[in-house]
């Protein structure tokens, strides 16, 4: 089969089981080397963003939050920048934040991303001398961390040093039947070579809850799943409003899925048939524990893929049945389809096309394509939407209201 868009993988070669990355101090390997200027608070975000400018291999994480948030919150958006920053995808980190908000200023923030044993320094802007002044820091230090990233050089690595992120969405009938089972099938040799994967999005489990509790190595485990979907629709209830509407989505149902419960068994097959060894809240590091690991965090693409990010995946195989301009900042984002239609009207988005499935492929055919994928990008290969900037995937979940 001549190759087209990403198809057009053999099934005859051996499985690779090395990738090329950047060992970090604590034992992760990166699958990038980005200096990550990193805002700690609503007011840092443009000098954040004068400062990725400037400096090339730089990238900004910026968002609302940081101010204002009631205790849970504030503790939510501390962690998920800790995580952002302690990522292997980051190889030194500059936190900016602009005045002192308890809790999550850049020194603590800072200070918990130096365990990683990575480069990190804090920038106040009032401290500083105000926003020109901190630029200008910020920008010099930036300058001599980028220096010493460019020093280091990619080793190869096994396959056991990957955390593979599993997400979806505009999800439809093609989604259970063919780019969801391909990435299962993936996430089964990721595992299989003593690598880990991180699967997420709470209400994508509503009805599917007991098949991934029955994949769980220890009850306990599997009452996690099952409490944390009830957690999650008690929330919802708690509003006032019904699930549905929100999930399925719109475009779900135009798609053909009409229930939550087709759109999550559909979903669950990107965790294949590998076992389940630990169940985590949002943005929470995994641990090392090879095997598949579950995340608690909403089916909204964007906050989702930011606690995955959180927890520590380099690489997320992001498969959609629509087709999605989805990519988070940091961590790289392989979207794959298996839908025909999307594979043609949105080629210039997506990077994997298998809908040679519905032609007669094996999964294995399909799945050792986005598998070669995974391993190339982890190694340096841009995806489609690192080379058109669409960083458009960082947002910080919350519970509560602003006070």
């Amino acid at each position: 089969m001549a190759r087209r868009n990403g198809r057009g993988a053999s099934s005859s070669k051996r499985l690779r089981k090395t990738w090329w990355g950047y060992p970090r101090e604590n034992g992760d390997v990166g699958a990038r080397n980005y200096l990550l200027v990193l805002s700690g608070t609503l007011y840092a975000n443009p000098t954040c963003e004068r400062v990725a400018r400037t400096l090339r291999h730089s990238v900004a994480l910026t968002h609302p939050l940081g101010r204002c948030q009631i205790g849970p919150d504030i503790q939510r958006t501390f962690e998920t920048l800790v995580g952002h920053g302690q990522n292997a995808n980051a190889g030194a980190v500059i936190v900016i934040d602009h005045h002192r908000e308890e809790g999550c200023t850049a020194d603590e923030i800072a200070h918990e991303i130096a365990k990683t044993g990575k480069r990190v320094e804090a920038i106040n802007i009032r401290e500083d001398g105000g926003a020109i002044d901190a630029t200008a820091k910020a920008t010099r230090i930036g300058m001599e961390m980028l220096r010493e990233l460019t020093n280091e050089r990619r080793q190869e690595v096994s396959v056991s040093k990957l955390l593979l992120g599993l997400n979806c969405g505009t999800s439809d009938t093609t989604s259970g039947l063919s780019h969801n089972k391909a990435t299962g099938w993936v996430t089964d040799q990721v595992v299989k070579q003593g690598g880990r994967a991180l699967l997420a999005e709470t209400t994508e489990m509503m009805g599917g809850e007991g098949v991934l509790a029955d994949k769980c190595v220890r009850p306990a485990l599997g009452k996690r799943i099952w409490r944390m979907v009830e957690e999650m629709e008690e929330r919802i209830l708690a509003c006032g409003v019904d699930l549905r509407g929100s999930q399925p989505t719109g475009d779900n149902m135009e798609g053909g899925l009409t229930t939550i419960e087709e759109k999550s068994l559909g979903a669950i097959q990107k965790a294949g048939s590998a076992p389940i060894v630990d169940v985590i809240p949002w943005a929470k590091r995994a641990n090392r524990r090879s095997g598949l690991h579950v995340m608690d965090t909403p089916g909204h693409g964007g906050e989702s893929i930011t606690g995955i990010a959180a927890g520590g995946s380099q690489v997320l195989i992001f498969s959609t049945g629509g087709g999605h301009t989805i990519n988070h900042p940091l961590m790289s984002t392989i979207r794959i389809t298996g839908n025909p239609l999307s594979a043609r009207l949105q080629a210039d988005t997506t990077d994997v096309d298998v809908t040679d499935i519905f032609e007669g492929a094996p999964i294995e055919v399909a799945g050792r394509r986005v598998y070669d994928e995974v391993l190339e990008v982890a190694s340096g290969k841009m995806t489609k939407a690192e080379i058109l900037h669409e960083d458009n995937a960082f947002a910080i979940n919350r519970n509560g209201p602003s006070v």
